[in-house]
């Protein structure tokens, strides 16, 4: 930490003490006191996303329900006028059709386009990126050697993996960053990324299990959820019943092995009672294959990210 992250840091101390913010979330308000240290000098964060879909929606709300920036610090370019109306229309930030423009009025530049545009959105922009921008990227399989061949200049850049639950503020990313980047600037990107959930700092190595273990997995858990109520629709009851109640059990149980700290499986042995339902219907998941589905479909789903 250098020393004007531990003086930001000594100061968010004293805010927590002199307005009583306890709880979750106070842990990062240093990252917000950082942004008004910022504001204060002059050097007020811009980010700009060249794309305005689900993840750039989540995101961007996420930094402004957070108050990590203001709306007018925020630009975003769209392919349509249709997208770029709805981005204006529920957000209020700079909307634009045009990419250089975001390029143009941004620190921080999120490619928040599908990984098959990259090289061309890359190819389009890279003679106005500046020395000391900072690009983030949320494509899978997408490395950041890859990203600098594009670039062909040297460039601060940030490779991440978002998931959908971003959408509801419980996203999970994992980030990593080449070693242009200062502890200052990765602490900017992970505030940002923060607005939206929880972030990890990984090796770059471990990017395409991030990809199948929590930027693919909210598939799996949702075809779980399904199955789980279809079998009560089954046993006969109404459909909006089970899905609630399947999706708490699931959203419980995960709070349980988040906040206890106890391995799953112990937690799995706390609900099996000797001869009871729950070892019975364990017994049956075991059977089937369950646990070796999972594995198997997640060493598929690395793999393709490894080929994106």
């Amino acid at each position: 930490m250098t020393w004007q992250m531990k003086r930001i840091w000594y100061t968010c101390i004293w805010y927590q003490m002199q307005h009583k913010i306890h709880g979750a979330g106070c842990e990062n308000k240093w990252l917000c006191i950082l942004i008004k240290e910022k504001e204060k000098e002059g050097n007020i964060l811009k980010i700009g996303f060249i794309g305005g879909g689900n993840m750039a929606s989540a995101m961007i709300g996420g930094v402004l329900n957070q108050k990590i920036v203001q709306a007018d610090e925020i630009i975003a370019s769209t392919k349509t006028e249709k997208s770029r109306q709805r981005l204006f229309d529920a957000y209020g930030i700079r909307t634009t059709l045009d990419n250089h423009e975001v390029v143009q009025n941004c620190d921080v530049l999120i490619l928040a386009v599908k990984p098959k545009f990259y090289e061309e959105v890359i190819t389009q922009i890279r003679d106005q990126v500046r020395e000391n921008q900072i690009v983030v990227s949320i494509a899978p399989g997408k490395t950041v050697k890859w990203l600098e061949g594009l670039f062909e200049k040297p460039v601060k850049l940030v490779r991440c993996m978002p998931n959908t639950p971003a959408l509801v503020g419980e996203g999970m990313t994992g980030m990593c960053a080449n070693d242009r980047l200062t502890e200052e600037e990765r602490d900017e990107v992970r505030m940002i990324l923060e607005g939206c959930g929880k972030v990890e700092q990984v090796e770059e190595g471990l990017m395409d299990a991030v990809v199948s273990v929590s930027g693919s997995s909210p598939a799996y858990v949702f075809l779980f959820i399904e199955a789980m109520a279809d079998a009560a629709v089954a046993d006969g009851m109404p459909r909006a019943q089970a899905y609630r109640m399947a999706a708490q059990a699931v959203l419980g149980s995960a709070k349980m092995v988040l906040e206890t700290g106890k391995h799953p499986g112990e937690l799995k042995d706390m609900v099996c009672s000797p001869g009871g339902t729950t070892i019975e219907a364990v017994r049956v998941l075991e059977e089937k294959g369950m646990r070796s589905a999972v594995i198997e479909a997640m060493k598929a789903c690395t793999e393709k990210a490894k080929g994106c």
